[in-house]
């Protein structure tokens, strides 16, 4: 934390974050006013992730290839965009319904589709390699730090300001993420005499990943279990339906599994993993699934946020695990490509698993979609640990390191 430009790549994290976690937790209450159905909610994410799948293989390429920081700032102003267009909306100045909503969501799927690579890229230019899982355990508090307290300052600006203002309190910290980028002094890498077309390119890192059976089963692990075990992002119908609070309690929820997140990632910042930990992180993710089935089949509301901050807990262990696996073992010049094909597997999972666990809610109800998702992560993590024997025995002093530029 010395390490002045480390902060500021911190600072674009932490308000990025923020940003995006305000706008979904202001525009979950937003739909789920207008419709009153817990459906419509999954299709926020469906809105945000069919456009993010578009960009990342391409927003990865562009990392690789131009300057990383204007990149960030770029990005970070783009995202200031959606919550202009929604305070729009939601102050009556554009008559809009829903779908404009969506249209708008989908603006963020774009941009934030560059933020992962970027930050991803820029890490390893501000730290040197023996600073690498430190660095990724520091980066996951202030992530989690931004899950913890966005939730709650969108579900107090909604209780206590409306809609608009929490609207444009997410506005403000996207730009404060576009400065803290710009003020980043950091080496970009030489540029390449010779480009390869972009299409080989970007296949070039997804054989990357898929030839490594660590980083591959790694990012799957992850991806499924958020997809299958994303009930957070019925919060809002479990608030209304079964634990009878305002968008206050929405905050707390939405809170909760950052805040146990943040917990672990400040142990394992000072007691970083390195032996058997292919074997926590699979033990982690059953222990995801089985605060999933808690949180389903709670009807109190204490209860329900302790079972979320369990499962932070869990998650956290698995974020910072799959974070350090991959800035081991992704060279310098390919950085940008693997993360995009990160963000594929893990970003967009929280988008598929929102829509995956509104449509689940439709056909079997709110308890059973979640309990079922619980029971089939935990499903997820034996069968991973079956057909990936190099991560269930990892190491991670044994993980080659990457490469730099």
């Amino acid at each position: 934390m010395r390490n002045r430009d480390f902060r500021r790549l911190m600072g674009f994290r932490i308000f990025t974050i923020l940003s995006y976690q305000v706008v979904a937790v202001t525009v979950g209450w937003h739909v789920y006013e207008l419709t009153r159905d817990p459906w419509m909610l999954g299709l926020i994410g469906l809105a945000e992730v069919l456009p993010y799948f578009c960009v990342a293989p391409f927003a990865g390429y562009l990392v690789d290839h131009l300057p990383r920081r204007r990149l960030g700032a770029f990005a970070a102003g783009g995202l200031a965009i959606t919550p202009l267009l929604l305070v729009a909306i939601a102050a009556g100045w554009w008559q809009a319904g829903t779908p404009a909503i969506y249209a708008a969501i989908a603006l963020t799927g774009c941009v934030r589709a560059f933020l992962g690579p970027v930050y991803n890229a820029v890490f390893a230019r501000v730290l040197p390699r023996e600073q690498y899982v430190r660095g990724a355990s520091l980066g996951s508090i202030v992530f989690q730090s931004g899950l913890v307290t966005g939730p709650a300052i969108g579900g107090f600006l909604v209780g206590w300001a409306g809609k608009p203002v929490a609207y444009g309190v997410a506005a403000a910290f996207a730009a404060c993420a576009a400065a803290a980028m710009l003020r980043l002094r950091v080496s970009e890498p030489a540029p390449q005499l010779q480009r390869t077309p972009i299409f080989a390119s970007i296949a070039e890192g997804a054989r990357f990943v898929f030839g490594h059976q660590v980083l591959l089963g790694a990012l799957a692990l992850d991806m499924f279990a958020v997809l299958f075990g994303g009930a957070i992002s019925l919060a809002p119908a479990f608030i209304k339906e079964i634990l009878h609070y305002g968008p206050e309690g929405l905050g707390i929820l939405r809170a909760a599994p950052a805040l146990g997140a943040v917990a672990v990632g400040v142990w394992l910042a000072r007691h970083p993993l390195d032996r058997n930990a292919g074997r926590i992180l699979l033990a982690a993710v059953v222990g995801f699934g089985l605060c999933m089935v808690g949180f389903g089949l709670s009807t109190a509301f204490w209860l329900s946020a302790f079972f979320l901050l369990l499962s932070g807990v869990c998650d956290g262990v698995s974020v910072v695990t799959r974070s350090t696996i991959m800035q081991l073992a992704t060279p310098d010049h390919m950085r940008g490509r693997v993360s995009s094909i990160n963000g594929l597997f893990v970003g967009s999972s929280n988008e598929i698993g929102a829509f995956y666990a509104g449509s689940m809610a439709r056909l079997l109800g709110l308890v059973p979609a979640v309990v079922l998702g619980g029971c089939v992560t935990m499903g997820v993590a034996a069968v991973t640990a079956w057909r990936a024997p190099e991560l269930r025995t990892l190491h991670l002093g044994k993980l080659g390191l990457g490469k730099r530029d």
